[in-house]
């Protein structure tokens, strides 16, 4: 981080220079008895500069020096904040010197302290070789992560191409997400369309394809439509936000973000998925037993209203299921059952099943079907295993709503 600071701010003909030495103390004396041998690291450019008055500020997290153009060096005022912690968790220092016009050093000091686990394995030969035993550390922390990721656990797509904002996004998220990562425009909307992720965060500023023209692709496509999208960006004016929920952005959030308000208002969304999910369900069970609603007027409601009219037309055909369905939509069955999913909180399979079962109920509450009757009209081959069914959805026989 320090090395590519120091060449992203220093300008063309400038020189960077990079020093390690190694302080090898001998435990020896008593002037030295408690000195540890200790490596330093230096890293020194000719660039612009930092003021005197920020210094103090600027392992800051999101703190960025006004002399700088972080808008064409990309700079995101994260990645100082990590290395100041990252060097904290060796045991170190870190420290920084500028002058205006003349450059800036960054100096790292960190133990030497040769205790890490040495054991003996046997190579291929036989012969014992000496090497660093493996610390349990990424195996304990993958399944620590395992164990607490819920079962179901809503997938959240991060396209964004600075990692040190990546890091942050994966800091600030709970376990309770799952993540996907995609590290430009393009292949972010190549992996929703893919994945179909319950929820996208993503940059405005990105190669190939910006935020907007991520936004223009996902929310005018059947497949993806639905998915809320929460925009990132250093740009904070009105014209900006403006742009992005013209472009159809659920949410906008300007850098620096706090991870309580990210938090929040992914949280928001979610729930309010869930509620359209309510809706929606009801809606396309509903038309089992009632007179289709109005006709459609947004890409949700036009796809849901689609895959209502392809069950109504086919619910009686006992060879009518998933694939089917799939055909008729035109989508994979990942893709629709993310789909279906996410919008009615049901699979497509099963969203089958409860229109048959509903269409079942309204023929035998009107009398003109008994059990057996009804189960072959509405698709099921076996009426004793429509009568399970209807038994479990329902908590009564068929037999019993009849008479």
């Amino acid at each position: 981080n320090l090395l590519s600071n120091a060449i992203k701010f220093t300008p063309s003909g400038g020189k960077v220079v990079l020093r390690l030495t190694v302080d090898d103390v001998q435990q020896t004396g008593s002037s030295t008895a408690n000195r540890q041998p200790s490596a330093m690291i230096w890293v020194t450019d000719t660039g612009a500069g930092i003021p005197l008055e920020e210094l103090p500020h600027i392992f800051e997290r999101f703190f960025q020096a006004k002399n700088q153009d972080h808008t064409k060096a990309g700079g995101s005022g994260i990645g100082l904040s990590l290395t100041r912690e990252l060097v904290k968790a060796l045991g170190g220092e870190i420290s920084v010197e500028s002058m205006l016009g003349v450059g800036t050093t960054f100096s790292v000091k960190l133990p030497i302290t040769n205790n890490s686990a040495f054991a003996e394995k046997v190579t291929g030969s036989g012969a014992p070789s000496v090497g660093v035993t493996r610390s349990h550390a990424d195996t304990t922390m993958a399944a620590s992560h395992a164990d607490t990721m819920v079962h179901d656990a809503p997938t959240i797509l991060l396209i964004e191409d600075n990692s040190d904002v990546v890091e942050y996004l994966i800091a600030c998220l709970p376990d309770h997400y799952a993540l996907d990562f995609a590290y430009n425009g393009q292949a972010g909307i190549e992996k929703a369309l893919e994945n179909i992720p319950d929820l996208i965060v993503s940059d405005v500023m990105m190669p190939l394809k910006d935020g907007l023209e991520v936004l223009d692709a996902l929310k005018n496509d059947e497949r993806t439509s639905h998915i809320p999208i929460i925009l990132l960006t250093a740009k904070a004016d009105v014209q900006s936000r403006m742009a992005g929920l013209r472009h159809g952005a659920d949410a906008y959030l300007a850098k620096p973000f706090q991870q309580e308000e990210l938090l929040v208002t992914i949280k928001n969304l979610l729930e309010l998925r869930r509620k359209l999910q309510l809706k929606y369900q009801q809606n396309i069970l509903a038309s089992a037993i009632v007179v289709p609603a109005a006709p459609a007027t947004d890409l949700e409601d036009v796809f849901l209203q689609e895959v209502r009219t392809i069950i109504a037309a086919n619910y009686h055909d006992e060879d009518f299921g998933l694939p089917q369905l799939c055909q008729k939509v035109r989508m994979s069955r990942s893709q629709l059952f993310r789909k279906v999913k996410a919008l009615t909180g049901i699979a497509p399979s099963d969203l089958i099943r409860l229109y048959r079962l509903n269409k079942a109920k309204m023929l035998l509450e009107s009398g003109v079907a008994n059990v057996s009757e009804a189960a072959w009209q509405v698709g099921f081959k076996y009426p004793s295993y429509f009568s399970k069914l209807y038994q479990v959805e329902f908590g009564e026989a068929p037999g019993v709503v009849r008479n």
